[in-house]
């Protein structure tokens, strides 16, 4: 890919305003931010921000789709939904120039190459573009959004904590993205994972997770779940764990919540339908899940919201 753009200002700076969009962004060090952005609206909004060619980027959309303009519109370069992009180029700058379309959900990491060093400096060989060879070499990739790292990036579009501790909350999970990024490269590499040599196997481990979000509110046992995609206990828990990040039923709690939370925001069900639907038998037991995941109750939730 061949990204040209002119040298514009060295210095890391705010973000700017465009049409209608500006990020939200999170300053969480030096040489470290996190921007979020999400358009509700009709319409294609525009976003823009200088980014030197010191720092490596890092897009998330978690939802929609947007597109990345390089060199005065001469290039364009598309993130669709469930879909992220690294952006690294260290011989010009990168400046970000986003249209975002209607109803599109967005998670930028901008991190400086210092600070990243210092994230992985026992690891630079194993993070391909930091080795030695490809240091002064530009990077772009894309890839797929596991479902372990779209529950972080909803934790930082949902965000609803005390603002005194959103720099270290946003830190966390910034830092707890970028380990899950790199750890599916390692995840996929057959070699280090034998378990993905049979596609077959990744097959039936796809099949469980359809299967179990397919039947959230009255899902199987984990033994009725390996009888039914025919793989032993042993190899879907092993397996689900290496392809999501998760133990099967850690992967479906987190599942049923956000499905529980997007049900209350959408205000067409109560408190007690809302958990029914996800597979509480009594609100009690619900709203208990709920506190656990989110830190407070589908009614203060939604009161938070406005």
């Amino acid at each position: 890919m061949n990204l040209n753009n002119n040298k514009n200002n060295s210095n890391f700076q705010g973000p700017k305003n465009v049409a209608r969009g500006s990020f939200d962004e999170t300053k969480l060090d030096d040489g470290f931010f996190v921007l979020t952005y999400q358009n509700e609206a009709s319409h294609i909004q525009t976003l823009e921000r200088e980014i030197d060619s010191s720092f490596i980027q890092f897009h998330f959309c978690i939802k929609g789709s947007s597109e990345f303009i390089f060199n005065n519109g001469n290039y364009r370069l598309k993130i669709e939904e469930e879909n992220s992009l690294l952006l690294y180029n260290p011989q010009r700058d990168l400046p970000i120039h986003l249209e975002v379309y209607p109803n599109s959900w967005l998670v930028s990491v901008l991190v400086s190459i210092k600070e990243f060093h210092g994230l992985f400096s026992q690891e630079a060989d194993y993070i391909t573009f930091l080795s030695e060879d490809n240091k002064d070499k530009k990077y772009y990739k894309d890839g797929k959004i596991s479902p372990s790292m779209a529950i972080v990036l909803n934790q930082l579009i949902n965000y609803n904590l005390n603002s005194s501790i959103k720099n270290l909350y946003f830190k966390g999970k910034a830092l707890e993205l970028l380990s899950l990024y790199f750890n599916r490269s390692e995840d996929a590499d057959i070699e280090q994972c034998p378990f993905l040599v049979d596609e077959t196997n990744v097959i039936k481990i796809r099949k469980a997770k359809d299967i179990i979000i397919a039947r959230m509110a009255e899902p199987p046992t984990l033994q009725e779940l390996s009888e039914e995609i025919g793989l032993s206990l042993k190899k879907l828990k092993e397996g689900f764990k290496q392809i999501y990040g998760d133990s099967v039923f850690s992967f479906l709690f987190d599942y049923k919540m956000e499905v529980a939370r997007k049900l209350l925001e959408a205000g067409d069900h109560n408190v007690n339908e809302v958990g029914l639907k996800v597979g509480y038998s009594t609100s009690s037991h619900f709203i208990s899940a709920f506190k656990k995941k989110y830190g407070t109750t589908p009614k203060k939730y939604l009161m938070a919201l406005g």
